[in-house]
């Protein structure tokens, strides 16, 4: 479990196939500032860029986790050397909920329609799909390459789908990779957790099965 509060960015080092094939897994080397490593060991969860991900391998200031070819489908940005990611530790219970509970499973792809400068900050507008459309609200919580942000505003598509509007006070953008989006880029998406049992408990048909990376 994690806040959506980036602690650092790391930079995806290096990316090797785990075997030969189509289908094959990668292992992704991350490098991180040193001493955000600290107290991390092997076999802990790491949110990188909204996906939670095990470290396989540790040596300062670098570390390695495993994804499989079914987390690649359904995730963005986190395969890619040279790339830029968020990163964050699983909290603990003497950590502050600064942002709102996130799981670090990617509920869907997200499109950016809008990225530009209002005054001090940004406008950030992402086109979310229509099976997670219904999940975000005014003033609701909402986990974007794994960064926690308040929606401003939602505005519904015929087609069912949805975009999303946020503001990005220049803090964020300073201490996350938010501030290499641009449109047309795809972000990794989570709905809040609160508003998957809502579904539940209405009855609802529950849709993808989000799973641990």
């Amino acid at each position: 479990m994690f806040t959506g509060l980036v602690t650092a960015v790391g930079r995806i080092a290096h990316v090797q196939e785990l075997h030969a094939g189509s289908n094959a897994g990668l292992r992704v080397v991350v490098q991180a500032p040193p001493e955000w490593l600290q107290g991390v060991a092997l076999g802990d969860s790491i949110c990188i860029s909204g996906a939670c991900m095990t470290v396989v391998e540790l040596s300062p200031p670098s570390f390695a986790f495993d994804v499989s070819s079914e987390s690649l489908a359904r995730t963005t940005g986190i395969d890619v050397a040279g790339a830029g990611v968020n990163l964050e530790q699983s909290l603990t219970l003497a950590t502050k909920l600064g942002g709102h509970l996130v799981t670090g499973h990617v509920d869907g792809i997200g499109r950016v329609e809008e990225f530009e400068p209002v005054g001090e900050s940004w406008h950030l507008a992402v086109h979310v799909p229509a099976e997670l459309a219904k999940f975000f609200a005014y003033k609701g919580s909402i986990a974007i390459n794994g960064v926690s942000l308040t929606v401003n505003r939602v505005v519904d598509e015929a087609d069912g789908s949805a975009v999303v509007h946020i503001n990005l006070i220049p803090h964020t953008l300073e201490h996350t990779n938010l501030h290499t989006l641009q449109a047309g880029r795809a972000v990794n998406l989570e709905v809040d957790l609160i508003a998957r049992y809502v579904q539940r408990m209405l009855g609802e048909p529950p849709g993808r099965e989000a799973q641990c990376l």
